[in-house]
């Protein structure tokens, strides 16, 4: 069976003594002279780096493709660059970035309507999620009540799975992103409280042995974080849980 991880090439840990300073500039390898920056200018370089690159993203997969949508999905679409821009916006403030996010969130918003998917990595949901948070910070209140009503208009079917990728641990965390960047109760506690219900109960009925939460997906158990355990268990410790859920997921963690 061929291995499933990738190599760790990076150096072993050199403690930061004057002696090692020395010898790690004096050192062929950059790498070891870039973890021996001083912390200001080891973080501007990374963020001139990170910003370089957005604007790489950009060019390749906006500007690039004339300004048109295909994909509209966060996961492998234009609402991905879009939230790389909403996220260069928070570290800098530049404007421009949070405008073209924008403009990108409104190109994805038409080409996303009737998808029926409910989660932030892949669906409409999420379109409507960070529709609604850009249009918060550059102060449209008219843009971001619209977007909060078709955020509030999708339902969940009966029938949902509870991973990340395209089921009920997704519709979770982006009412929790909308919560968190626009205000409390967003998202009622109510409405969210529903899908953390059905969630514990196909985890408890899954469940088998010491571990208290299972879940499936197609039939088979996942532990990663798009289909599996990983994915449900960071969204569920980010709701508020009854004592004995709090337990349940403590134990589905060990």
């Amino acid at each position: 069976m061929a291995d499933r991880f990738f190599p760790n090439e990076m150096p072993d840990y050199i403690p930061e003594t004057p002696s090692v300073e020395s010898a790690a500039v004096a050192a062929s390898d950059s790498l070891t002279k870039l973890l021996h920056l001083p912390y200001r200018t080891l973080s501007e370089g990374l963020k001139k780096a990170a910003l370089d690159l957005k604007d790489t993203v950009v060019k390749e997969t906006w500007v690039g493709k004339g300004k048109r949508v295909g994909d509209y999905t966060l996961y492998t679409g234009a609402l991905g660059t879009a939230f790389l821009l909403f996220k260069a916006y928070q570290v800098t403030g530049d404007k421009n970035d949070l405008a073209l996010c924008s403009d990108i969130i409104e190109a994805c918003d038409s080409a996303s309507r009737g998808s029926g998917r409910v989660t932030f990595i892949c669906g409409q949901a999420g379109v409507c999620a960070l529709g609604a948070v850009a249009a918060h910070h550059k102060g449209d209140q008219q843009l971001c009540h619209q977007y909060l009503a078709q955020f509030k208009e999708i339902k969940l079917s009966q029938d949902l799975p509870d991973e990340l990728l395209y089921g009920r641990a997704g519709f979770l965390w982006e009412s929790s992103f909308l919560n968190k960047n626009i205000g409390k109760d967003t998202i009622s506690s109510t409405r969210m409280r529903a899908v953390v219900d059905e969630i514990i109960k196909s985890g408890r009925r899954l469940a088998k042995g010491r571990c208290p939460l299972m879940f499936e997906w197609h039939g088979k158990r996942y532990w990663g974080a798009a289909h599996g355990l990983a994915g449900i268990m960071h969204v569920l410790m980010d709701m508020e849980l009854k004592p004995d859920e709090v337990e349940h997921v403590k134990g589905t963690l060990r």
